[in-house]
């Protein structure tokens, strides 16, 4: 085939006889669009996306749409049954209300179904427009009314109160070895004001690695025990829970709070007597992971449930901790720190904490990025770092060596110690999920009393793991860690008065996403800006569902345009408090804009032009 600016070859593969030249019959004008190639110096289209005459080019739009794919599965045949779908899409009656319609400026849904699929102008299928705005209202819409049903049945009217005279309060705070922050301060007021308020708490307190929540949740307790009742603290992980306790119990103790922790450790006699004194008011606070919430554990007045890094259980497990007792009040603990677009979109009506200072004489952590070439160097520092006394962190990214696909290049823990101990000696342990608990707990004493140096871990030691004296980390293979769990491993040094090292050894060459997470890591210690850029480059994930991030977390509501729909959606299309403009821009205004990009999604697949078929390539789903 061939036009004013040259020739070009199109290539079948197992072509039907008479089907190619049923498609371009010799002699006649025909027009074609596809992906343009060179092989062996000649521009070729292999498999033409369309081919046709001038009638048929005439009713194009000069936009189509882009779906993701699965193998067995053509774009074209999917593109058909859409369309036909389309046209056999009945008038869909509106489950939003008409003043709501109006006052967003939304169109029908089925006009907006139709322009989505079948854009007439590029500016249809921008996010912030008002055809994609409205499937994305409806969408969220749907699912702050699924999370309204969940906070209803969360914030149904209490009985009892559950705040007492604060005596207990005042001993724990008399106990401590340090001044409550002021945002430590202003979290128990709010905590202790929602405790006597007619409906149940329903509050998130989330803070950076290191900002007391522990503390915070402790006087929380205090507050319900003062009036007779109990509490319960939930945690993802057996070690985070014995952090827990270990930091609880001596402060406790001084105010008289009688605590207990049930894991699934705690076996046959010794978890007996811990249900047997639950049940009848011998326990004021129950540490524990998963085994709170088993059928055999009966609480006597259980007026609390503190949820310990909430992100890591769905809303069954919350709901099975706070069906233990009568109106339950409900504290959730975040130590990653969640965007206020999150915190919008996610908790809605759910009152939220703060924690941004960090206790007194926290030192500032230098962290380098340092390519494995240098790997030799690394470990020379780290034995200079251990003769002088210090003790340090290895994380790296598996357990043992693994057949998974993508992780050949990857240092197992198991490896990596081997060749630690045999260059350091008896100066180094290793901790990991696999181990045993009682093992796990060995090795982590070993290392909070000194008697090792150098501690190899898995990403177990993430959360809850508090030894002040641990100054220096190496993470290995940086790069295949996400951006919330970098830091909080580099969360476990810093902890005290010396200053601290974080080293990110990454395997070059590194790609656009880990050279971004790498530079944000670096660049702050702050978690709130951290799980910002984390939101950006991972997505939301699905809050109802049991994935925590991604690209998207909805189907079609985009990041960018979360905040202004999320906050119509939650107020059912009531206009924000504060007055801000969040109706979606008209055709006209999108189209001023200087310069379009697909949902800020990186790199649109484009297409080279061939003869008078101009197209452009718009993904109702885009992607890179």
């Amino acid at each position: 085939a061939s036009d004013d600016t040259g020739d070009v070859v199109l290539t079948f593969f197992r072509a039907k006889p008479g089907y190619v030249e049923k498609l371009l019959p010799v002699g006649t004008k025909r027009y074609v669009s596809g992906t343009l190639q060179f092989y062996d110096g000649m521009p070729q289209m292999v498999h033409p996306d369309r081919i046709v005459d001038k009638a048929a080019f005439a009713q194009l739009s000069g936009i189509d749409p882009v779906y993701p794919l699965t193998e067995g599965l053509a774009l074209g045949s999917l593109r058909r049954a859409v369309g036909q779908a389309l046209q056999k899409l009945p008038e869909l009656p509106e489950w939003i209300s008409a003043d709501v319609i109006r006052r967003c400026k939304f169109p029908p849904v089925a006009e907006a179904f139709r322009r989505v699929h079948q854009p007439v102008e590029l500016t249809d299928i921008l996010p912030d427009g008002p055809f994609w705005s409205r499937l994305a209202f409806d969408e969220l819409l749907a699912g702050q009314m699924a999370l309204a049903l969940i906070r209803a049945q969360l914030r149904r009217p209490a009985g009892d109160r559950n705040a007492g005279d604060g005596h207990l309060r005042r001993q724990i705070i008399d106990a401590l070895p340090y001044a409550l922050t002021t945002s430590q301060r202003q979290a128990v007021a709010a905590i202790t004001d929602d405790l006597r308020q007619p409906v149940r708490m329903l509050r998130l307190l989330q803070g950076d690695v290191g900002s007391g929540k522990t503390v915070v949740a402790l006087l929380a307790a205090a507050a319900v025990t003062e009036v007779g009742k109990q509490a319960a603290l939930m945690a993802p992980t057996e070690i985070l829970a014995r952090q827990h306790i270990k930091t609880i119990a001596p402060l406790a103790e001084r105010a008289g709070l009688r605590v207990a922790i049930l894991t699934g450790r705690e076996k046959g006699k010794e978890r007996r007597d811990i249900l047997s004194r639950l049940e009848a008011g011998e326990i004021d606070l129950l540490v524990g992971t998963h085994a709170l919430i088993q059928d055999d554990v009966v609480y006597k007045a259980l007026a609390l449930a503190v949820v310990d890094e909430q992100h890591r259980f769905g809303v069954r497990e919350r709901l099975a901790l706070t069906s233990k007792g009568e109106a339950v009040d409900v504290l959730v603990l975040s130590a990653t720190p969640i965007p206020r677009t999150l915190v919008l979109t996610y908790f809605g009506d759910m009152d939220v904490s703060e924690l941004h200072e960090k206790p007194a004489g926290r030192q500032p952590i230098d962290t380098r990025a340092v390519p494995l070439g240098r790997l030799e160097e690394v470990m020379d520092g780290v034995g200079r770092a251990l003769k002088s006394g210090k003790r340090v962190y290895w994380i790296c990214p598996l357990v043992e060596e693994s057949e998974a696909e993508g992780t050949e290049h990857l240092t197992n823990a198991t490896k990596r110690f081997e060749s630690l101990r045999k260059r350091f000696g008896e100066a180094v342990g290793l901790v990991h999920g696999q181990m045993k608990g009682t093992d796990k707990d060995r090795v982590m004493a070993q290392f909070a009393s000194g008697e090792i140096g150098l501690l190899v871990a898995t990403t177990v030691v993430e959360v809850g793991v508090d030894v002040p004296a641990a100054s220096i980390m190496v993470i290995e293979n940086a790069e295949r860690f996400g951006l919330a769990q970098l830091h909080q491993l580099r969360g476990r040094i810093g902890r005290g008065a010396e200053a601290s090292t974080c080293l990110l050894l990454y395997k070059e060459p590194l790609s656009d996403m880990s050279k971004a997470r790498l530079n944000a890591i670096r660049e702050t210690t702050d978690g709130f800006r951290i799980a910002e850029e984390d939101l950006k480059l991972r997505g939301e994930g699905d809050v109802l569902g049991v994935r925590q991030s991604g690209l998207p977390g909805y189907r079609i509501a985009r990041s960018a345009a979360l905040p202004p729909l999320s906050v119509r959606a939650r107020r059912g299309g009531a206009p924000d408090r504060r007055g801000i403009d969040i109706t979606p821009p008209s055709p006209a205004a999108a189209a001023a804009r200087p310069r379009w990009r697909p949902a800020q999604r990186g790199p649109c697949r484009r297409e080279r032009r061939f003869s008078s078929a101009v197209r452009s390539r718009a993904a109702p789903r885009p992607r890179t």
